[in-house]
């Protein structure tokens, strides 16, 4: 199953200019998984109160991404122990766009806040060029970090109309362990992300959500996406999401 046009045709565009005025590179995240069938009768829902980003008539962009880590996976390790302050560092592609590869680091504190540093990758992929960037702002020196993985997926971007939230809504997730050489996919699922800079206790996409059933549950890419791909680590501490993530989904390699 897959999101088409006619899933998302009713929606009112908005461009990426416009869309740049809802940064919220400080903001608090909520993610939500559902079943595809779920997504699409969110969107259903969502036409008359969001509108879409639209970027050369496309409206479900096509990401790429590769995360690092160091040799012994710590940052994998940090999140799987439920350690609350940590970070994760990833170069991505927006492949639908002319917008450049960012190097990105996410780090989220002890409040549940996340905040997003990134730097363009227009000269190159050697991380050595980006040292200082590094340095400044993550826990890692560069030396440590080498890639672990990459996925592709698909991504439809919404902004409320009065500007002050955004949701994204990732499927298609496909993964490779650089390692392992595993590959998976997840067809049947999609990643929904609530991003904004309060509570937005009135959001009519938490309306939504409730009507439709579909409930928070973390899911950090990087390490489902590991812990799918590489059974050797220890991932006790997701065990239980992934039996959800199987029951809704039938991944396949």
């Amino acid at each position: 199953m897959i999101i088409n046009h006619e899933n998302i045709s009713g929606f009112e565009p908005i461009s990426l200019e416009e869309m740049g005025k809802v940064k919220l590179m400080n903001r608090i995240d909520t993610k939500y998984v559902a079943h595809i069938s779920k997504i699409k009768e969110l969107l259903e829902l969502a036409q008359p109160v969001y509108k879409i980003q639209e970027i050369e008539g496309q409206r479900n962009m096509p990401y790429y991404t590769c995360y690092y880590d160091t040799g012994d996976v710590d940052m994998f390790y940090q999140h799987q122990r439920g350690k609350k302050t940590r970070q994760k560092i990833r170069s991505r592609i927006y492949e639908g766009s002319d917008t450049p590869p960012f190097l990105e680091i996410k780090s989220k504190n002890n409040k549940g806040r996340t905040r997003k540093k990134r730097v363009s990758m227009e000269d190159g992929d050697d991380l050595n060029i980006y040292s200082d960037f590094l340095e400044s702002h993550s826990n890692y020196s560069y030396e440590n970090l080498i890639p672990k993985m990459e996925n592709h997926f698909y991504r439809i971007t919404l902004v409320n109309k009065d500007m002050t939230e955004r949701i994204t809504i990732d499927s298609g997730l496909e993964f490779h362990n650089f390692e392992t050489g595993n590959r998976i996919q997840l067809p049947e699922i999609g990643i929904i992300e609530w991003k904004r800079d309060g509570s937005a206790a009135s959001s009519e996409l938490k309306k939504l959500l409730i009507k439709l059933r579909i409930h928070e549950s973390g899911f950090s890419k990087y390490c489902i996406g590991m812990a799918m791909t590489n059974p050797d680590l220890k991932q006790n501490r997701i065990k239980k999401r992934l039996r959800f993530i199987n029951k809704i989904s039938t991944p396949f390699k």
